[in-house]
């Protein structure tokens, strides 16, 4: 019988993942269980995806507001720091927030504007037109840019994350000056101390300022990079990757997930025979068109993943082939023509006009994506994501 259905994706329920389980036997379980349930077959290059936060947990990958304190107080001392460049959101950096303040006596805050860096807006570009202000070159104080544009609330949160983030510095005892530059140099003007808070432009804003003049610098990917009196960690992202867990604690981005995804690999394959692909992510690499805001608030996509989802996929545009080399034919001929193509095809398409308005990303951020959006976020409770046919195309 013809095949009729190409990819499938499927959001798989697990048991509720605590410190200290085995993630390799739970995910392998989960995945057989599956199989069987739902009568779908195991097959060589299916893929198996775990998101991030269930293998933290169980390593148990968390961290205290005051172990957080403890490692900023070593690093900056009594200085006053600049914190720049975070994120506005209560989940992904309002207790960190709380123990960096902790952890000094005097703050400068600077944010981007009119948006953070991953699309969250404080204003809009039309408001910034209207009042003649340029963001790439004009910093604004807090006063300034309340004359400006009064209460900034967050369209989604209903949250005005100035007022939000100061009061959490001032909370810890911390005085805090408010003011808005694009320019990572313009915290110079202000103390020779600085913490970057940004992702994935940290490498760029830590550049410019060890060339600038700055004293003391450090990223969020260097607080909690090792573990402080029995903290969790991440030696490569510190706090980047983290979610809040309580008032109190955050859930770090997990450690060493190698090995995990390779033992995954290698269970199933001893119980199935099938040589299936792993891999663990965090948030999926998209924009909303509506909200603005590019879901990538994780270091990376995927902190692991089996060697079979290396690379990017070399795909072949169909409607390109169609309109194009066999718009001649129809039918079974034209059908016959094109998968003799793609069965034929080049290993590498680069450049190619019939590889035209493909997707030109890493297959790990292309699925990763595919399975943030089929585990969701809330409460769906399918953490383990299982996909097959990913990997084939027209002619199988």
């Amino acid at each position: 019988m013809k095949r009729v259905v190409g990819t499938v994706v499927r959001g798989l329920r697990g048991p509720i993942i605590n410190n200290g389980d085995n993630i390799e036997q739970i995910v392998v379980d989960t995945v057989l269980n599956a199989a069987k349930v739902e009568s779908f077959s195991i097959e060589d290059r299916d893929i198996v995806s775990i998101t991030e936060s269930i293998v933290a947990r169980a390593q148990g990958n968390y961290a205290t507001i005051n172990d957080i304190a403890t490692d900023i107080k070593a690093k900056f001392g009594d200085e006053t720091v600049g914190i720049i460049f975070p994120i506005l959101s209560r989940n992904r950096f309002a207790v960190c927030l709380r123990g960096i303040a902790k952890g000094v006596k005097n703050v400068v805050l600077m944010l981007n504007y009119p948006s953070d860096e991953v699309g969250n807006h404080l204003v809009s570009i039309d408001e910034l037109d209207a009042k003649g202000i340029n963001p790439w070159t004009d910093v604004l104080t807090e006063d300034e840019f309340r004359e400006h544009f009064g209460d900034c609330k967050h369209p989604f949160t209903g949250v005005d994350y100035i007022d939000y983030y100061k009061k959490l510095i001032e909370a810890e005892g911390v005085t805090c000056q408010v003011i808005f530059s694009n320019n990572p140099k313009t915290i110079l003007d202000y103390t020779k101390n600085v913490l970057t808070c940004d992702i994935h432009s940290r490498f760029r804003t830590k550049r410019i300022l060890k060339g600038s003049g700055v004293d003391k610098i450090y990223g969020l990917d260097d607080v909690l990079a090792k573990s402080i009196n029995g903290s969790g960690f991440n030696d490569n992202y510190g706090l980047l990757g983290s979610n809040k867990a309580t008032e109190e604690s955050v859930k770090l981005f997990p450690n060493n997930c190698q090995p995990i995804v390779d033992g995954i690999q290698a269970k199933i394959k001893e119980l199935t025979g099938q040589t299936v692909e792993v891999m663990v992510y965090g948030d999926g690499a998209f924009k909303d068109p509506v909200g603005k805001i590019w879901e990538l608030a994780d270091p990376v996509v995927s902190p692991a993943y089996t060697g079979g989802l290396e690379g990017i996929p070399n795909e072949v545009k169909l409607k390109y082939l169609a309109d194009n080399n066999f718009c001649h034919l129809s039918g079974e001929e034209q059908h016959q023509a094109i998968s003799k193509y793609i069965e034929n095809k080049c290993d590498d398409l680069v450049g190619a006009m019939e590889a035209q308005g493909t997707t030109p990303r890493k297959l790990t951020d292309l699925i990763g994506s595919l399975s943030d959006l089929t585990s969701g976020s809330g409460d769906k409770g399918t953490p383990i994501v299982y996909i097959k046919g990913y990997f084939d195309n027209y002619t199988k």
